[in-house]
């Protein structure tokens, strides 16, 4: 039986036909045209029905072979498993040659786009037992030609009736002997249906491209994922993979995920060579990425979602949670390749402050999710970030505190004075190291609570290594001197007093050490003193001093002194000069207890005398001066008294006053004492005596933690021995 067109049309037809003789009208309404959609006609010639199949078939998959390896890449493998093997099996039942073929260039009834005879059994005979169909009233457009233009919804409806024919055909053993026309018909009812998820898949990638999809595509998009859904709510019974769930939705939920990854993917590939060199690199990345993510989602919302809203679709969250996953694993491939602090806390800052942030999509009333999303990076990934940016810190923190030294140093060497800001010497040192640590501790503080409280503990711990190792280098300098001195003094105290106010609890374990820094540089202040009155003591307690001014070179200097104590801190400045005044009673009493000659009769009066104006002249000076110490000003007035009291009745008198003020005198300080009068063996013996049971019935130590004559070595000497016999 030879085929004749009319009946080759007869088999199943995807298309809309045509009154006979009416010429095919052109397409309407084609989104773009394909390049494939120029036939060779001697190519076409050798099979019946193969251009026709061919132009119909590149509509639709000939847009998404760019891009199947991204989407499905076993859709276009199937689909051209399928092609060919039909094509196999047409070439196979066609007539003999001499016989009549259906002709290469359709007849009437037939478009020029005609995917149904390609899946239909291209070129083969019509079977006698099938009937000429009814035509579809679809106004001459094809399956393929509804799809290329977007009209889903047209291209299901006459999908689901053409399935609907054939499984009631199957079912009424339509196709008992003929099996191998049921299963053309169903792969050409498959290809379609694959070439429709494809299609849907291919409208979600260009939704965020530059040129975007109309909203009326996007709604149409969804009313046919719901169609579709209803139509196939379950998989059959009996297996039959014409009515199995084509799970569009899904399709669609990976597409939104897929298209998210690309489009988070190519985001800053220009700089991902940059971001492997350093922190400015990896911070314009981030930048572009953020913005990529603003933009799309901004779109989403505003655009996107009212499109899908009508069918019901909820697209924001698909959307958000697929830029969620796509960013997190963008993130943490940088993670993976990120080196040095910086880049690590680039990172984690805009991990957490700016992907992190509230008005992240620059709008109050746009927030990420209505919903908790999953953390960003996974906890142990997070954990891991801040481990290596601690490592790191830890390195930038000591090579901090090491560039501070070099600063100082680099001032000693140039010989650059101390600068005096509101009355008090002034040094860099406390601002510099304020700043390090309140810049850390800021910057992580902005990212964790715990990554804060690392950080304050990598901080003390530097600067307890810092302070030691500052306060020998700068010892052992020769810029040592009054002002660098008063100017350390004050920034020390400026580090104890503000950093425990600002930190609570994270440096009180610098706070000794701190104090004890301080200490040194006070000790070394007035070692200075020490070193330029010491001369000075010896010209006390002669008989030269007797008819001289002595003192007040020694008192010169102790005001010049206080001139520098006056820019040091008041409670450090108050210690000093506290102890330089000390320092003048105590060693004023040495001199005199171990006088270089012995002064007797008028003599001794005469220096009993001097030494109560001596005493009365250090007390005004150092009250004047400011200091506090009153507790010194009878020490040397009770031995002046001592040494010129007429009344020897009454030298026990003093005695008891002197050693009820400062019970930190010893037995061979009042024998040395004794020994200035040559009393009778009797009288120093009894004086002796009540010394001991005053010495014994005292405190142990001195009062008030006041130390003056325990420091006051006494050598024996030959007038002790006398006056001890």
């Amino acid at each position: 039986m030879l085929t004749t067109p009319r009946t080759a049309a007869a088999a199943l037809e995807l298309h809309s036909p045509k009154e006979p003789g009416e010429p095919p009208p052109p397409a309407q309404g084609t989104r773009r045209a394909s390049s494939g959609e120029a036939p060779s006609a001697q190519r076409e010639a050798l099979v019946p029905g193969l251009g026709t199949f061919r132009r119909a078939f590149s509509r639709v998959s000939q847009r998404a072979a760019g891009r199947a390896s991204e989407e499905d890449p076993g859709l276009l493998r199937r689909s051209s498993r399928f092609l060919f093997r039909s094509l196999r099996r047409s070439q196979d039942d066609r007539p003999a040659v001499g016989q009549c073929q259906a002709p290469a260039v359709p007849g009437p009834g037939h478009g020029p786009e005609e995917p149904s005879r390609a899946t239909d059994g291209v070129g083969r005979q019509a079977s006698p037992r099938e009937e000429p169909e009814e035509p579809e009233p679809e106004a001459g457009k094809s399956v393929a030609d509804l799809i290329t233009e977007w009209q889903l919804l047209a291209a299901f409806e006459q999908l689901q009736r053409l399935e609907t024919r054939l499984v009631a055909e199957k079912a009424s053993h339509t196709f008992e002997h003929d099996p191998t026309g049921f299963a053309r018909r169903a792969m050409d009812v498959c290809l379609h249906y694959d070439g429709l998820g494809a299609e849907i898949r291919a409208i979600v990638r260009e939704t965020l491209g530059p040129d975007g999809v109309a909203a009326d595509a996007l709604a149409e998009l969804a009313h046919v994922v719901r169609a579709e859904e209803e139509a196939h709510p379950g998989s059959p019974a009996d297996g039959d993979f014409l009515r199995t769930p084509r799970r569009w939705r899904q399709h669609w939920e990976d597409a939104v995920r897929r298209s998210a990854q690309e489009r988070v993917q190519r985001a800053g590939a220009g700089e991902a060579g940059e971001a492997a060199e350093g922190a400015s690199g990896l911070a314009r990345l981030l930048a572009e990425l953020g913005g990529l993510v603003r933009r799309d989602l901004q779109k989403v919302r505003l655009e996107v979602q009212p499109a899908y809203a009508a069918a019901g679709f909820p697209a924001w969250e698909t959307y958000l949670r697929a830029y969620h996953g796509a960013v997190a694993q963008r993130l943490q491939e940088l993670a993976r390749d990120a080196r040095g602090c910086e880049q690590l806390y680039i990172l984690l800052d805009w991990a957490a402050n700016v992907y992190g942030s509230p008005d992240f999509l620059g709008a109050p009333d746009l927030t990420l999710s209505t919903e908790p999303l999953p953390p960003l990076l996974a906890p142990e990934v997070w954990a891991q970030l801040e481990s290596d940016y601690t490592s790191f810190l830890e390195t930038k923190i000591a090579s901090c505190f090491e560039s501070i030294l070099k600063l100082e140093q680099s001032r000693w060497a140039a010989a650059v004075a101390p600068e005096v800001l509101q009355g008090r010497y002034h040094s860099s040192l406390s601002i510099d190291i304020h700043m390090l640590v309140a810049e850390h501790v800021k910057a992580a503080g902005a990212i964790s609570a715990e990554l804060e409280a690392t950080t304050l503990r990598i901080c003390a711990r530097a600067l307890g290594h810092f302070l030691p190792r500052f306060e020998k280098t700068f010892l052992e300098s020769e810029a040592v001197s009054e002002p660098h001195l008063g100017a350390y003094i004050n920034a020390f105290e400026e580090l104890r007093t503000n950093l425990l106010a600002r930190f609570p609890g994270a440096f009180t374990e610098l706070e000794q050490p701190l104090v004890a820094a301080t200490g040194i540089f006070q000790k070394r202040l007035l070692q200075g003193l020490q070193h330029d009155v010491q001369p000075l003591f010896r010209l006390l307690c002669t008989k030269a001093w007797l008819t001289q001014d002595a003192l007040r070179p020694l008192m010169d200097k102790v005001v010049a002194f206080a001139g520098h104590l006056e820019r040091v801190a008041p409670p450090r400045a108050q210690e000093t000069l506290q102890e330089a005044h000390r320092y003048v009673v105590r060693e004023y009493l040495a001199q005199a207890l171990r006088p270089r000659e012995r002064l007797r009769g008028a003599e001794r009066l005469t220096g009993s005398q001097k030494m109560g104006q001596d005493a009365q002249a250090i007390g005004d000076t150092f009250r004047g001066l400011g200091s506090e110490a009153t507790w010194l000003d009878q020490a040397i007035p009770c031995v002046a008294d001592i040494l010129g009291e007429t009344h020897k009745d009454d030298i026990q008198r003093h005695l008891e006053a002197l050693i009820g003020s400062y019970p930190d005198i010893r037995r061979e300080h009042v024998l040395a004492i004794l020994a200035l009068r040559r009393l009778g063996r009797g009288r120093n013996h009894r004086l002796l005596q009540r010394a001991q049971d005053l010495l014994s019935a005292g405190p142990a130590g001195p009062a008030g933690g006041h130390v003056l004559f325990a420091e006051i070595p006494v050598p024996a000497s030959v007038d002790l021995l006398i006056t001890c016999i």
